[in-house]
């Protein structure tokens, strides 16, 4: 099998290396990528919001499949070009994707599907907003009624601050605040059958124990040793499955990777959010723990075959992943600086232990930074504390000037174990 992913992140890196030791792909190409890709995959220049680019490269490639990791190509329609081209696409059409690219279209599938989830208000001016975060109280949750790379959610206790961010945008949906810990879960869908994966939980903020802006996410572990373990089949029943039938009664199926936000709250699972592709950082333990060979798997749902496929199989390991980051993130990161210490990672941890590209780019012989999350340090180990202490000391290795990490991904969750 001949297989293109579209993307540059740790995300696409994730795919493919799963991609590239699945021996059903023979021949694994990504376009755009980055640095660490080009170790595991043929990059090609593209434009990865431009559909009939896209679709024109899979057809001179001849690939049997197409999968378009960031969020972006898919709103843009970028898979409806390439199912229009004949070719089989893991990522659903650009008006399914509208269940990441619209908050306020998410509530409205939701509240039809009768999917649990946050009280809300859309609001598209300052009266409006002004009632909403009144009608709420804090702490306010205020959120970009469009695409925002992770980062259009403010969550604060500052009214002004909440305004302020409310009017930094041209639409917000309004929400009451959802006590409990979240877990990210996806799901492999072909628009009837629906697969979930493992949970996983990421961390959003920008500094140890939850301080600091939000980001597009620090790290993330996997499995959640404290998660009830019939919480799957609850979030099957009651969020996915009704989800992906609304969206099919709508005329709108939805094909590829649902990816469900969820609080657990002391009022029962609440949906936070949906995206239409596999997360960042999340997917790095996800498929760290993934035995099933990749590529059937997602040539299953783009083919609409899922229903035929053998039960996953999964890996007893933990994984945890650590993101470092450019200096300033998340405000505007610093580019340039060279990245040292991969070769010493790939030796002394490997294969317990690797790195993930993001923000990176060949420059020479060197490996830059080129974003504000560079790389995702990945290590899988009997548990948590083991994949952990494997993660860090691999972090430990790597060094680019002004760089930041979190210390704690997964400590608590560790220690509690």
């Amino acid at each position: 099998m001949k297989v293109l992913v579209i993307g540059t992140g740790a995300r696409e890196h994730a795919l493919c290396r799963s991609l590239s030791l699945d021996p059903d792909v023979t021949a694994l190409h990504c376009a755009p990528g980055n640095a660490g890709i080009a170790e595991v995959a043929e990059l090609h220049q593209v434009d990865a919001l431009d559909g009939k680019a896209v679709s024109a490269l899979a057809e001179q490639l001849a690939v049997d499949l197409v999968v378009v990791g960031p969020e972006a190509p898919l709103v843009a329609g970028v898979a409806d070009a390439v199912r229009a081209a004949g070719i089989p696409v893991f990522g659903p059409s650009g008006e399914a994707a509208q269940l990441e690219g619209s908050k306020a279209f998410a509530k409205d599938v939701m509240a039809v599907a009768e999917v649990p989830t946050a009280r809300s208000y859309v609001c598209t001016n300052a009266d409006e907003v002004a009632h909403a975060l009144d009608a709420f109280g804090t702490p306010y949750v205020v959120k970009d009624d469009g695409l925002a790379a992770g980062k259009g959610v403010v969550v604060t206790s500052d009214l002004d601050e909440a305004k302020a961010h409310a009017a930094a945008c041209d639409r917000v949906v309004i929400e009451e605040f959802l006590d409990g810990p979240e877990v990210s879960l996806f799901a492999i869908t072909d628009g009837d059958t629906v697969l979930p994966l493992q949970p996983a939980q990421d961390f959003k903020r920008a500094l140890d124990g939850d301080e600091g802006p939000n980001t597009g996410g620090m790290g993330a572990y996997s499995p959640l040793p404290w998660a009830d373990p019939k919480l799957v089949d609850e979030v099957l029943e009651t969020v996915l499955q009704p989800t992906v039938d609304e969206m099919r009664r709508r005329g709108t199926p939805f094909s590829g990777l649902l990816y469900a936000g969820l609080a657990i709250t002391s009022r029962g699972v609440r949906v936070i959010e949906f995206n239409a592709r596999f997360g960042d950082p999340e997917t790095q333990v996800v498929l760290a723990r993934l035995k099933t060979p990749l590529a059937g798997v997602l040539l299953a749902a783009a083919t609409s075959n899922l229903a035929d496929l053998e039960p996953l199989r999964w890996s007893e390991d933990a994984a945890v992943t650590v993101v470092v980051a450019s200096h300033s993130y998340p405000g505007t990161p610093r580019t340039g600086d060279t990245i040292t210490g991969l070769a010493e990672v790939a030796a002394e941890d490997a294969p317990h232990a690797y790195v993930l590209h993001a923000g990176t780019k060949q420059d020479g012989d060197a490996v830059v930074s080129a974003g504000g999350r560079v790389l995702s340090v990945t290590a899988t180990g009997k548990d948590l504390t083991q994949a952990r202490d494997r993660a860090y000391t691999a972090v430990g290795r790597i060094r680019l000037d002004g760089s930041q990490h979190r210390t704690d991904i997964a400590a608590k969750a560790a220690s509690e174990a």
